[in-house]
């Protein structure tokens, strides 16, 4: 049970109730996640500001989901795990796809350094140097884009922390961890 109240999209008032009907107007649902977000309306709308701003970026939704997948499992967060599997199948991921991410892998060469990133940028706690870059940057990926995987990979992490730290209760088909957090 979640340690936060999820507040009712149908009892909200005020900006709470704004960005929840907003949330549900774009993905026909309003997940959990939201609606305990939704009691700090500023949190609420970072959350979707940050996340919208990303999803018109340079990085495709495959990719995208792939970073989450893969942060989800490192940070030990089944409501991310969960939510991604679907939204990863929902992009275009296959099994095989979801299953690599989740261990940062792929069998694509700039997809699977994207990932090697990625990881690098959680365990190491964002003190990369330059070789961690270069790798990137070597393969394929520009200062933008760059930018862009340490923006998603940020993103999770703070979806990531926000889900383990209030227990929203997953309303997604769960999706438990390799390994435990």
């Amino acid at each position: 049970m979640a340690r936060l109240t999820a507040v009712d999209s149908t009892t909200a008032t005020g900006k709470a109730k704004q960005l929840l009907d907003a949330v549900q107007a774009k993905l026909k649902i309003t997940p959990n996640m939201t609606k305990v977000m939704a009691n700090s309306p500023a949190v609420l709308e970072s959350y979707l500001s940050f996340s919208g701003a990303l999803a018109g970026g340079a990085l495709d939704a495959k990719l995208r989901e792939q970073i989450a997948l893969e942060v989800a499992e490192l940070n030990g967060c089944e409501y991310c795990l969960s939510a991604h599997t679907t939204i990863g199948k929902m992009v275009g991921l296959n099994h095989a796809e979801i299953e690599a991410g989740r261990d940062g892998k792929s069998d694509t060469p700039k997809t699977a350094a994207a990932l090697q990133f990625v990881r690098e940028l959680v365990t190491k706690k964002g003190r990369l140097g330059n070789a961690e870059v270069e790798a990137v940057r070597n393969a394929g990926f520009n200062d933008g884009e760059i930018a862009e995987l340490i923006a998603n990979t940020v993103l999770n992490i703070f979806t990531n922390y926000f889900n383990n730290t209030t227990d929203v209760d997953i309303d997604f088909p769960k999706v438990s961890l390799r390994k435990a957090a």
